[in-house]
């Protein structure tokens, strides 16, 4: 099994058995230990899906410390559930932290939990916690994970209140064209709940528990696209509402009041956007579209991230912007300095004498018109001096040895050729999410061909997949320059490529595509770009617009080297 270099992410989803598509009962989050009670209370079923019957089965018995593959030594335990159980763990040989799912070889489930890994691990798409490894070993089943630290689950996420529209938004378009993507290869969810989603530092979520926390209940579907669909309308309804689109509480949010049925997001809070209230609705209902515009419903991923790109963009809010506090004048109190203290008896209130006006006796005044004199003096001296220069220069400038060139120019063009200093750079994806693996941006200019910076992998074709027109590198260098040649490296086969540079007087670094001018464009894997008429500016824009297939079966761009000379 394919190993990643990203940290991984935890643990079968315990927010208990029931499906999205039912009513959801009483959750719990995902870092606790569930019992088999509890597990069992489950919501009526709605015929849509199909959850194991098995008997109980005891989880097997491990300890912190124990040790699988000479490899895997479990720390934490964190679910035990079922007859499974869900550890946090550490990878000794790569030295990182993982994820591991436990569970007897005998186990009714446990020929289902390993395909399910293994056809996960196959799909290798960054928007899914991957799986790393699926083994059966000396009696036993384990499914190791990704375990990404600094990632902030939708939970945690939810309980905090509302979302903004721009963050709902991201949350139903990247979650709707992931298991979009994830369906288009046979791959199902069925368990996409708060405690499933994770939103890491950059703004981009991340599904976890892709095929594999379905089978280690045992659920399955007779309609998974339809199931999949409504779970990513009832997260989208949760972030709009602060409510769980149902009757019953659920992953600590309040339920609709009873008897009162599916009330539309705006119905029930004030200030909801009213796309992504009637865009919850359609993705919810099945036999029916909100009252208002009678739009068809969302039955698959693929059709509701189409009508997530149907909406009107919601662009993210503007900052607050923050008066500055207000000048205080600082006022000195006259007072007694180096004066006697008063005598006892006498008056504190004394007037004060005020000192005479500088400079108004005879001897001021003298003083005045000699520190005038001096500087009239001063000043003639000194325009003596620039004149007798500039008369020099400019009998310099008639010799007939000067190095004036045949076409009678006296300031001849900057040197080209020159190499030109990258003084920073950084990823820019205006796009998609806004991030493409900004820790390896270094790597794109550091002088050294074997180091690179990669782009993200992307499922399909080389254009992305579809999802965006091209991911780049805006270089800073420093001050306005003339840029003459961009020579581009890049490593794994042939990449597209448009050099693009922001305006001479342009006062920072733009933040939309629209802010750079093409001037050059090329092909291959050593790319010369070179614009067609001298170009003057400090940002350069480096746009990748097709990639490679890179040796893991999607498409990625890897940039060893970047050069700008003059």
């Amino acid at each position: 099994m394919a190993e990643r270099s990203t940290a991984a992410v935890d643990v079968a989803d315990n927010s208990g058995d029931d499906p999205l598509t039912a009513q959801a009962g009483k959750a719990t989050t995902d870092g606790a230990a569930e019992s088999q009670n509890s597990a069992e209370k489950t919501a009526p079923d709605t015929g849509s899906e199909r959850q194991g019957t098995e008997p109980a089965i005891a989880a097997p018995e491990m300890h912190s410390g124990h040790k699988l593959a000479r490899r895997y030594r479990l720390e934490e335990c964190v679910t035990r559930l079922d007859g499974f159980s869900s550890w946090r763990a550490v990878d000794e040989k790569l030295r990182r932290a993982v994820g591991v799912h436990l569970l007897p070889a005998d186990h009714p489930r446990a020929r289902s939990v390993l395909a399910a890994a293994r056809s996960s691990a196959l799909l290798g798409d960054p928007r899914f916690v991957q799986v790393l490894d699926a083994v059966e070993e000396n009696d036993l089943v384990y499914v190791v994970h990704e375990w990404i630290p600094d990632a902030t689950e939708l939970t945690a996420l939810l309980a905090m209140g509302p979302m903004e529209p721009h963050d709902a938004y991201q949350l139903v378009d990247q979650l709707s064209q992931a298991m979009a993507a994830a369906h288009r290869e046979g791959l199902a969810h069925l368990r996409l709940t708060p405690g499933a989603v994770l939103r890491s530092s950059t703004g981009q979520y991340r599904i976890r528990g892709l095929a594999v926390n379905a089978a280690l209940r045992g659920i399955t579907a007779d309609g998974p696209q339809r199931a999949d669909t409504e779970a990513i309308g009832a997260l989208l309804y949760a972030a709009l509402t602060h409510r769980w689109p149902y009757e019953n509480d659920a992953y600590g949010l309040s339920g609709l009041p009873k008897g009162v049925g599916l009330l539309a997001p705006d119905q029930v809070r004030a200030g909801v956007h009213r796309g992504l209230s009637e865009l919850a609705m359609r993705a919810l209902i099945n036999d029916g579209a909100t009252a208002s515009r009678q739009e068809p419903p969302c039955t698959t991923p693929d059709e509701l991230a189409k009508a997530v790109a149907a909406m009107p963009r919601i662009r993210p809010p503007e900052p607050a912007f923050t008066s500055p506090p207000e000048y205080q004048r600082t006022t000195y109190q006259q007072g007694t300095y180096a004066r006697p203290a008063p005598r006892p008896g006498t008056s504190i209130t004394q007037p004060v004498p005020s000192p005479p006006a500088p400079l108004q006796s005879r001897t001021g005044k003298v003083l005045k018109w000699t520190v005038a004199a001096l500087l009239i003096a001063a000043l003639g001296l000194g325009s003596w001096q620039v004149a007798d220069k500039l008369i020099d220069r400019d009998k310099d400038s008639v010799d007939p040895g000067s190095s004036q060139t045949d076409s009678g120019e006296k300031n001849p063009a900057p040197e080209s050729g020159k190499p030109v200093a990258i003084k920073g750079a950084r990823d820019f994806d205006p796009l998609g999410d806004h991030s493409e693996k900004p820790a390896g941006i270094k790597n794109s200019y550091d002088g050294n061909p074997s180091t690179f910076w990669t782009t993200d992998g992307y499922k399909g074709t080389g254009d992305f997949g579809h999802l965006k027109s091209g991911v780049g590198i805006i270089l800073d260098l420093g001050k306005v320059q003339q840029v003459g040649t961009v020579d581009v490296s890049f490593l794994g086969g042939d990449t597209s490529v448009e050099l693009r540079t922001a305006s001479e007087d342009a006062s920072s670094e733009p933040t939309t595509l629209g802010g750079f001018n093409k001037v050059a464009n090329g092909s291959g894997s050593n790319v010369s770009l070179k614009p067609g008429k001298p170009v003057r500016a400090r940002y350069v824009l480096v746009w990748l617009t097709k990639l490679p297939q890179s040796d893991e079966g999607n498409f990625r761009g890897k940039v060893s080297e970047i050069k700008i000379t003059s």
